[in-house]
């Protein structure tokens, strides 16, 4: 009688090779049920006109892959939940994500004030957090490699802000902001560049529950800007730049586009927002991904929080596959090796991607919000940014950059 030995290191690789297809039968992998990931995003708040489509293109994402088998020989599961543009609500929903969904990972978190809250529930469970905020501080907590972040740093937004008042012409810059984690690295930021080319700033943090901010319009008339820069939500935003019309003011605005958005425009009379500007970094709109995203969910222009969780659901399931886990601190592990794998196959989507897995080759995403190569801290490498200004009630795109 012949005799064998079956080496389990490579027949578990090739198990998993097989799974990442979904072509095992059912049964052949531990049988436990779906793999769970959470869609923490803000459906109501000041992030709620976002984290609706948000969601959409990360379900969107998790059923096209169901649809061809899953993976790991498992269906995946999107489970969401409102943290309401609110740390304590997040906080509330991650704590049950968590502990009671036992996800693998958490997408989308919006708000920076969020982000840091939930932040510890992830790392401390070995949850994977994919978050599109922009606080420098983020990614500076001892993180343990969970985070991983596809929205640009403050630190690159801030300069790119300082740098487009510059070309403006600016030389005294007011900044107006609410408390937020970032406030002060985007205005640290803002005035490198603007004091490079000989300008000066001044800043105000505000509370932003107020109904009216006209002693803090007041004291910006005093120090006669020609450049105002909005660093606020757009509830905030709205009350302010009221405040501002009726002063008078006749300077150049400058806005994050999350907040002066469409939304906002069509709520006030089109005087007030009339030659607003406003920066957001730019979806890869001439990407393969980016019209793939557009196909999937019918949205002709999604925002850049919609192309970057598209992105994050995207890599998440090639980094289980390629783990052979669908655990947190496995997605940790191999989520740069299918993200920016060093001579991998270009993909666009989680289905190529893991038919490549299975046949053992290399993969290297390229993503909807542009290329998905993140820093050693978790950080994305680089991004482009879109300049628009308001004109007859519109948006119109300026340039990408």
């Amino acid at each position: 009688m012949s005799s064998f030995k079956i080496n389990r290191r490579g027949f578990m690789g090739s198990v998993a090779g097989l799974a990442a297809t979904g072509l095992l039968p059912q049964g052949v992998l531990a049988q436990t049920g779906p793999i769970r990931l959470g869609a923490l995003t803000p459906l109501t708040g000041s992030g709620g006109p976002y984290g609706p489509i948000m969601v959409k293109a990360i379900q969107a994402v998790a059923a096209e892959v169901n649809n061809a088998g899953g993976v790991l020989g498992r269906q995946i599961e999107i489970i969401s939940e409102d943290d309401q543009t609110n740390p304590e609500a997040g906080v509330r929903a991650a704590r049950k994500l968590v502990d009671v969904d036992k996800v693998s990972a958490i997408l989308g978190t919006w708000a920076s004030s969020v982000t840091t809250a939930v932040a510890p529930i992830c790392w401390e469970s070995g949850t994977l957090l994919a978050t599109v905020s922009g606080a420098d501080a983020i990614t500076a907590l001892p993180h343990q490699g969970y985070i991983i972040r596809t929205q640009p740093t403050t630190i690159l937004q801030g300069r790119k802000f300082g740098e487009f008042a510059v070309e403006q012409g600016v030389k005294k810059l007011f900044f107006f902001s609410p408390q937020t984690p970032f406030a002060e690295s985007q205005f640290t930021n803002i005035t490198a560049a603007v004091t490079a080319a000989g300008g000066e700033t001044k800043s105000m943090i505000y509370d932003d529950k107020k109904p009216s901010y006209r002693s803090e319009v007041d004291e910006m008339l005093a120090y006669e800007p020609d450049v105002i820069v909005l660093g606020g939500y757009a509830a905030d935003t709205t009350v302010l730049l009221k405040d501002i019309y009726r002063s008078g003011y006749e300077g150049k605005k400058i806005a994050f586009a999350y907040s002066v958005n469409q939304k906002l425009i069509d709520s006030v009379p089109a005087e007030i927002v009339e030659g607003i500007y406003t920066i957001a970094p730019s979806p890869a709109q001439s990407s393969t991904a980016y019209k793939r995203l557009v196909s999937l969910i019918g949205v002709e222009n999604p925002d850049p929080y919609t192309t970057q969780v598209y992105d994050q659901t995207n890599l998440v399931i090639m980094a289980m596959a390629k783990a052979g886990a669908a655990d947190g601190k496995s997605i940790r592990d191999a989520i740069r090796s299918v993200s920016q794998g060093k001579d991998g196959e270009v993909v666009d989507n989680a289905l190529d991607g893991l038919k490549l897995i299975a046949a053992g080759k290399a993969v290297n995403y390229e993503g909807a919000s542009g290329p998905c190569d993140f820093t050693d801290t978790g950080d994305i490498s680089d991004s482009q940014f879109r300049y628009e200004q308001v004109e007859d009630g519109k948006l119109k795109l300026l340039k990408i950059a």
